[in-house]
C-alpha cells in the first residue's frame, strides 16, 4: 500500500519541483533577491563577454576602415591625377575674395573677343543669386546692378552693366588706367582710393579663338571703334594700320586673314592681358621683336595670375565652380558646355593648324600656362573641400558616439528602476 502510494505521489512532486525551477528563471520579476536578474540591454551591450566585445570592436574598426576607404575612392574618382607643368605657391592656388557687395568692392570684367565673354557676361547680370538682383529691362542689353540697401553705386563693371565705358573691348592697359575715373564720372559716391577692383577674364584655346574671330570678321565685324589707349593716347595709323580697305572685311578668306602681318587677331589674348606701356605701346620700333615678345608674354602671365579670377571656355562647369568659390557667390542655373561652335565646324588641315599656332605662338604659351594654373586651382579647391567635408563627418561621428555613451547609463538606470518598482509591488502583494 505504502509502496503504491509513493509511486503515485512521486511524479506530481517532481513535476511541481520542475515548475518551481522554471518559474524561478522565466518569471518577469522576483521578489527581493530571490532570483538572479538579467542585466539590462544597455549593460549587455557595454559589459558583454570578451567574445562579444571583440566582435563589436572588430565591427567598429571595419566600419571605420570602410568609411575611410570609401572617402579615398570618392576623392580619387572625383580628382584624376594632375601632372603639374608649372610650380605655383599655395597663395597662388588658393583664391578667396571677401567680396563686400554692400561696401566699395567692384568686379571688373576684361572681355577678350571670341572667348565666350558674352555668355559669361550675361551670367554675371542674370544668373547670380543676389540679395538685390540686377534689374534688366526687356530689349536692352545693359542691366542696373546696384548694391543692396538702395545704394545706386554698382558692384559690376562690364559690358552688360556699365557698357563700354573705357572703350570697345578695352584691354588690361586701358582698364587699369580708366576704371577708377570712369566710376567717378558715373557719379558713384565714395573716394576712389577706398574701392577694391577685382579683375576677371575668360580665355580660350588659341586656334579655336582665332578661327572664331575670322568667322566673325568674315560676317562684317571690325571693332574699329576700339580706342587702344596706351600712355594717354591712341596709336597712329602708321603704328596700327588696318588689314582692309573700306568699311569692313566682309567675305575675307582664311588665307587672306592669316596673311595680314598686323592683324590684331594674332596673339590677341597676350596683348590684351599685358601691360603695353612696358614695350612702348604700339610703337614697334621701341625695342627689338624678340625682347618685346618676351616682355609681353611675361607681363600677361603675371597679370593673369594676379587677377582675382579667370575661367576657360573649354571648362564651363569648372569655371562656374571656381568663380563661386572665389567670390562666395552662387549661380542660379549651371553653366552649359557647348562643344559645337562656328570654330569647330571649320574643317582645316594640319598645315593650316600649324600656321595658326605659329601666328599665335605667344597665345599658345599663355594658354598652356593658364590651363595648368586653372586646373591646379580647381584640384586644390576640390581637395580642400573634400578635407573639410571629411573633418565634418568625423566630428559628426564623434558627437554621435558621445551622445550614445551618455544615453546608455540613463537607459540602464531606467530599466533598473522599473524592475525594482515591479518587484516591490509583487512583494507587497
Amino acid at each position: 500500500m505504502d509502496e503504491r502510494f509513493n509511486r503515485w505521489l512521486l511524479p506530481p512532486l517532481l513535476a511541481l519541483l520542475f515548475l518551481l525551477i522554471v518559474y524561478q528563471y522565466v518569471s518577469p520579476a522576483c521578489p527581493g533577491a530571490a532570483c538572479p536578474r538579467r542585466p539590462p540591454a544597455s549593460a549587455a551591450r557595454r559589459w558583454g563577454g570578451p567574445a562579444e566585445r571583440e566582435e563589436e570592436e572588430a565591427a567598429a574598426a571595419a566600419g571605420a576602415a570602410e568609411e575611410e576607404e570609401e572617402e579615398a575612392e570618392a576623392a580619387a574618382a572625383a580628382l584624376p591625377r594632375l601632372v603639374a607643368k608649372f610650380p605655383f605657391a599655395r597663395g597662388e592656388l588658393c583664391r578667396r575674395v571677401r567680396f563686400d557687395m554692400r561696401g566699395r568692392d567692384v568686379i571688373v570684367f576684361l572681355h577678350i573677343q571670341k572667348t565666350g565673354g558674352t555668355t559669361f557676361g550675361r551670367h554675371l547680370v542674370r544668373n547670380i543669386r543676389l540679395e538685390q538682383p540686377c534689374y534688366c529691362r526687356a530689349g536692352q542689353k545693359k542691366c542696373a546692378c546696384h548694391r543692396p540697401g538702395g545704394d545706386k553705386d554698382t558692384w559690376l563693371f562690364s559690358r552688360f552693366s556699365t557698357g563700354w565705358s573705357c572703350g570697345l573691348h578695352a584691354d588690361w592697359t586701358e582698364l587699369t588706367s580708366c576704371v577708377p575715373a570712369a566710376m567717378e564720372r558715373r557719379g558713384c559716391a565714395g573716394n576712389r582710393t577706398l574701392r577694391n577692383f577685382y579683375y576677371i577674364t575668360m580665355l580660350r584655346d588659341p586656334v579655336s579663338r582665332y578661327l572664331s574671330e575670322w568667322k566673325h570678321v568674315q560676317r562684317g565685324a571690325t571693332w574699329k571703334t576700339s580706342l587702344h589707349m596706351c600712355d594717354g593716347r591712341s596709336p597712329t595709323p602708321d603704328e596700327l594700320p588696318t588689314c582692309y580697305e573700306g568699311d569692313d572685311w566682309s567675305g575675307v578668306s582664311l588665307q587672306e586673314f592669316m596673311d595680314c602681318s598686323y592683324n590684331l587677331a594674332n596673339n590677341r589674348q597676350v596683348r590684351m592681358l599685358a601691360d603695353l606701356s612696358l614695350v612702348g605701346c604700339y610703337n614697334l620700333t621701341f625695342m627689338n621683336e624678340s625682347e618685346r615678345n618676351m616682355i609681353l608674354l611675361q607681363s600677361a602671365k603675371n597679370n593673369l595670375k594676379n587677377m582675382a579670377f579667370f575661367g576657360l571656355t573649354e571648362f564651363q562647369r569648372k569655371t562656374q565652380y571656381l568663380f563661386e568659390r572665389t567670390f562666395n557667390l552662387k549661380f542660379i542655373s549651371p553653366f552649359t558646355q557647348f562643344n559645337v561652335t562656328r570654330a569647330s565646324n571649320v574643317d582645316i588641315g594640319e598645315d593650316v593648324r600649324q600656321r595658326i599656332e605659329e601666328l599665335n605662338f605667344l597665345d599658345v604659351q599663355l594658354y598652356e600656362y593658364a590651363k595648368d594654373l586653372f586646373l591646379q586651382r580647381f584640384q586644390y579647391s576640390k581637395q580642400e573641400e573634400h578635407q573639410k567635408n571629411r573633418l565634418k563627418r568625423r566630428e559628426e561621428r564623434r558627437l554621435l558616439r558621445e551622445q550614445r555613451a551618455h544615453q546608455w547609463p540613463r537607459e540602464e538606470a531606467a530599466e533598473v528602476a522599473v524592475t525594482e518598482d515591479y518587484n516591490s509591488q509583487v512583494a507587497r502583494w
